[in-house]
């Protein structure tokens, strides 16, 4: 989640779903909540990855019709930009 969906309805259908909004509350919000900073910072890593991942034309298109293949060449794509580190 980012700024742009922090709304109330937003942040509560993540909660209903299991997950743990980290979102901070844009500045001009009367009851701002609190939030993890760290793991609001470690947000960006997992952006960089995604973006790296839709460098490759097959997982961005997702041209294998098989869930099975196209999860096999995600964790190829995933070794391949570890190794590139």
């Amino acid at each position: 989640m980012d700024r742009a969906y922090e709304g109330d309805e937003t942040r509560q259908t993540a909660r209903n779903v299991g997950l743990k909004p980290v979102v901070p509350p844009k500045r001009n919000r009367r009851n701002p909540w609190r939030y993890n900073k760290k793991l609001y910072k470690r947000r960006n890593e997992i952006e960089r990855f995604f973006r790296r991942i839709k460098d490759f034309r097959r997982i961005a298109t997702r041209y294998d019709k098989l869930d099975v293949m196209f999860s096999a060449f995600l964790n190829f794509v995933t070794i391949v930009i570890l190794l590139n580190r």
